[in-house]
């Protein structure tokens, strides 16, 4: 019998929000073209480098502050700076690293009125969380501790709630763009108008991780699926440590357990047999995924 050590984890993290939406205007003054920026009016902290959100003209007018574009809606990522300013991009990983380079061209608004606008938090892609160094799950509901959230949200999420949990990384808010960064947990905490959810897989074990030497199980995967709320987060810094972040969550819903223990690639029939092709022995069946 094989032992497991925790040395081989992964957090997944899909970013959601709660339905809220944005709701503001945008005018020829809230455009800098040159520098590829807008922005709008909005409280600091509800969107996060990497969001991608989507922006909806509310009256059916056109959003041609964006370089030759003549559509009334829009889905993009988005690098959000100090100030609020907001650069759009094609994907994370330019969204995370922001700069003008890799920026969508803007251009000056065409008509002299407002364009009103609401904007939603859309995600649809679960990314790694980088530099997870540990995490817990409860889901005994009559631990999780509601003390420090408020009457309001208590109230509302009191009877979603199924059970609690940590996560500890390692802080990092710039790198590894292709993963999510730490130091998203701390900007998630802050959300109030369009929430602090996110979906989430924790491994237990990952595909990869093959402790007992067995071919076969080289790429099973089993692993915990739930939403969650984020709840606090803290941040443990010494000068002669590294720093760390620790987030704690309510589970929202369901906890499932997850298990993939089928041979990676193999498309099989009701009998548990192969599909075969009839062409030659190199012939592979190809499935079309999302990017």
């Amino acid at each position: 019998m094989s032992v497991y050590l925790g040395t081989f984890g992964k957090v997944e993290l899909q970013r959601q929000f709660d339905g809220g939406t944005l709701q503001s205007t945008i005018d020829a003054a809230d455009v800098n073209a040159t520098q590829k920026r807008f922005s709008f009016d909005f409280e600091h902290g509800q969107l996060l480098s990497g969001d991608q959100i989507e922006i909806k003209s509310t009256d059916g007018s056109s959003l041609d502050f964006i370089n030759g574009y003549t559509d009334t809606a829009v889905k993009k990522f988005i690098h959000v700076d100090e100030i609020d300013g907001i650069r759009l991009y094609e994907t994370f990983a330019h969204a995370v690293n922001g700069g003008k380079t890799n920026a969508i061209a803007l251009a000056t608004p065409g008509n002299s009125n407002p364009i009103p606008i609401k904007v939603i938090v859309e995600n649809s892609i679960a990314r790694l969380l980088a530099q997870v160094n540990s995490f817990e799950l409860n889901t005994e509901r009559e631990t999780v501790d509601t003390t420090t959230l408020s009457d309001e949200f208590r109230s509302r999420i009191s009877t979603l709630m199924s059970g609690s949990g940590r996560m500890s990384c390692f802080w990092e808010y710039t790198g590894d763009t292709a993963s999510e960064l730490p130091n998203y947990l701390v900007e998630l905490s802050l959300r109030t108008k369009v929430g602090s959810q996110f979906h989430a897989k924790f491994y237990i074990k990952a595909a990869g991780y093959n402790p007992g030497g067995a071919a076969a199980r080289s790429n099973d995967e089993v692993f915990y699926e739930f939403d969650a709320v984020i709840t606090a987060c803290a941040v443990q810094f010494a000068p002669d440590n590294t720093v760390q972040i620790t987030a704690d969550f309510i589970t929202t819903g369901a906890v499932e357990l997850r298990m993939n223990t089928f041979v990676a690639d193999d498309l099989l029939k009701e009998d548990s047999g192969e599909i075969r092709l009839d062409q030659d022995s190199g012939a592979k069946l190809l499935l079309q995924q999302d990017i």
